[in-house]
């Protein structure tokens, strides 16, 4: 019986250890966000309909005074096209910045600013700041991220699994270079 239990209870520990009590995934903590700024590219992000196109995509962060990132989106098209879109993040939480919430300046924003804000969760970031994964706590969204456009086999797959331990599906990754 002492063994039933302890089993169970090492399996319950395994199955939470990717998460936060309430089923959310776990994120790293506080980002300095000074160090987070800059350029990011995409390596592979999960299907969504408003980067459907991009073959290619990366994010400018900027740091503001006031603590806030402004944040510009590009995205190549499988035409070779560039789109760009502007917006800015800030923390979920004032102090906590590994949750942040994400509004991007277009019409539909401007008229219903509350619904078209998104969760951009920072769940790993290597101790240099090289490489992240990001995500929404409904694990509907994901984007492998890196100062780099390419990046070796064994970070990808460090990646990955950072990913599947927070509870990601990494099966339909799309990766840099295809289209959804």
């Amino acid at each position: 019986m002492r063994l039933a239990v302890a089993l169970c209870s090492a399996l319950l520990l395994i199955g939470c250890a990717g998460s936060s009590p309430d089923g959310a995934p776990r994120t790293v903590g506080q980002v300095d966000l000074q160090r987070y700024q800059g350029t990011w590219y995409e390596l592979a992000r999960l299907p969504m309909f408003f980067q459907r196109n991009c073959v290619r995509s990366e994010a400018h962060y900027a740091l503001q005074n006031d603590g806030s990132l402004a944040v510009t989106n590009r995205c190549e098209t499988g035409d070779g096209e560039w789109e760009q879109a502007k917006g800015e993040a800030v923390p979920q939480q004032p102090g906590q910045t590994d949750k942040l919430w994400v509004r991007f300046d277009n019409w539909f924003s401007n008229l219903f600013p509350g619904l078209t804000k998104g969760q951009y969760w920072i769940l790993y970031l290597d101790e240099g700041y090289s490489v992240a994964l990001v995500g929404s706590p409904d694990r509907d969204y994901l984007w492998l991220l890196s100062r780099e456009a390419e990046v070796d086999a064994a970070t990808r797959d460090t990646l990955l699994d950072e990913a599947r331990q927070r509870g990601y599906d990494t099966s339909e990754l799309i990766w840099r270079g295809e289209s959804s």
